[in-house]
């Protein structure tokens, strides 16, 4: 299959573009963005051409993965969506619940897969936990709590104009949601409080009737900085296995070929941009109670 990258920074170069690069089925036919200097520089790192011009790429390719911030992606993504193409997305799909519909919507409309690219979903030891609290009961609730810091020196991220607004309800926001999910089952209800800075704690409210919560920012003081996620219920607790430095290139190629599949068979991936659609609603919810 044809892919045409949009997207020029810190995760393009690291993640999509590599791996794009590498999967087998895969032609990576050209890199667009926002600035034509940078995706010259991508693109010769890659291998393949650079585009002036977003709808030539698009012309050009069977799919298109995404590597922009959410309020660029929705637009690009509905451009593409109108032609046919499958769409491999960030999260969050839109910082507007409008703007993930128009996305999946358009999708429908005109016969493209897509799938939102959840990382712990694709991780196999992520995947292998999902499967034992899947496959057992006794299960009531869980937690994530996601402390990372942006502001450090060096920190790829640190110059993220999105994320430095947004803080981490929307940018590991998304995170806490799919993997909550995917242990627990489908989130029914938010309720969010927020704290200093950015941030903000989530109690969710599961459709099995598990309750579950995540503590999140992206702000948080250096020597805080951590990750942790489990169940618990009637077995005890069942932590999360901790990611893999090198893991996320890896992921980010299953779930290439997974839209691959998708596209193929004409079968929806669970993490589709009807999802995209429940994660960017529930963020917009617990956006509109913390004010």
């Amino acid at each position: 299959m044809r892919f045409g990258l949009i997207g020029t920074g810190p995760w393009a170069h690291r993640v999509h573009g590599p791996a794009l690069s590498s999967t087998p089925g895969v032609e990576l036919v050209g890199v667009w963005g926002r600035s034509a200097e940078r995706a010259a520089a991508l693109g010769a790192t890659l291998g393949c051409p650079s585009y002036d011009d977003v709808e030539a790429l698009i012309a050009e390719v069977d799919a298109v993965a995404f590597a922009v911030p959410p309020d660029v992606q929705a637009d690009l993504a509905v451009l593409a969506a109108r032609s046919g193409r499958h769409l491999l997305l960030e999260k969050p799909v839109s910082l507007l619940t409008e703007g993930a519909v128009a996305v999946r919507d358009t999708a429908r409309a005109h016969g493209a897969a897509s799938l939102v690219f959840h990382t712990d979903r694709f991780i196999p030891s992520a995947r292998g936990w999902f499967t034992e609290v899947q496959g057992s009961e006794g299960w009531r609730g869980g937690w994530l709590r996601w402390l990372s810091s942006l502001q450090v020196p060096g920190n790829a991220f640190g110059a993220s104009p999105w994320r430095q607004a947004r803080g981490a309800l929307w940018d590991i926001g998304p995170h806490a949601i799919s993997t909550l999910t995917g242990a627990l089952g489908p989130i029914e209800e938010v309720r969010a409080t927020g704290g200093a800075a950015d941030l903000v704690v989530l109690a969710f409210g599961h459709a099995s009737g598990a309750t579950s919560t995540a503590t999140l920012s992206v702000f948080a003081p250096p020597a805080a900085a951590g990750f942790e996620a489990a169940v618990w219920g009637d077995r005890g607790v069942l932590p999360m296995p901790p990611r893999p430095d090198d893991a996320v290139l890896d992921a980010f190629r299953t779930a290439v070929a997974e839209l691959v599949v998708s596209a193929t068979s004409g079968v929806a991936h669970p993490l589709d941009a009807s999802f995209g659609v429940h994660v960017v609603g529930l963020l917009a919810d617990a956006a509109r109670q913390l004010g």
